[in-house]
C-alpha cells in the first residue's frame, strides 16, 4: 500500500476522546485495586452497583497516580457521596 498522499486529500490527525480511554498502567500502581474491584464483580455476577466502594477506590488510585484527569466525584457517577460530604462539612 502507498504511503503517497493525493493533492487535495485532507490529512487525518486523529485526537484522543476525553473521556473512556486512558493510559494503560504499566508500572502496576493500581492493579491491586484494580484486582479488588474485578473479584468484587466476579463475585456478584457482573453486579457493578455492588461494588461501588471497589470501584471509587480504583478510580481514586488512578487519578492519584496521573493515569486519568482528577474529577469531580460526580461526575464520575458518585453523586450521593459528593453530597454527603458537603453535608458533613457544614
Amino acid at each position: 500500500m502507498s504511503t503517497a498522499m493525493t493533492f487535495g486529500q485532507k490529512q487525518f490527525i486523529p485526537t484522543p476522546p476525553d473521556k473512556g480511554s486512558f493510559p494503560l498502567d504499566h508500572e502496576g500502581a493500581c492493579k491491586k485495586t484494580m484486582v479488588k474491584y474485578m473479584k468484587c464483580l466476579y463475585n456478584n455476577n457482573s453486579n457493578n452497583t455492588l461494588c461501588r466502594d471497589e470501584a471509587k477506590d480504583y478510580l481514586a488510585c488512578r487519578m492519584d497516580n496521573g493515569l486519568m484527569a482528577k474529577e469531580d466525584w460526580s461526575k464520575l457517577g458518585f453523586k450521593d457521596e459528593t453530597a454527603q460530604i458537603k453535608e458533613k462539612a457544614q
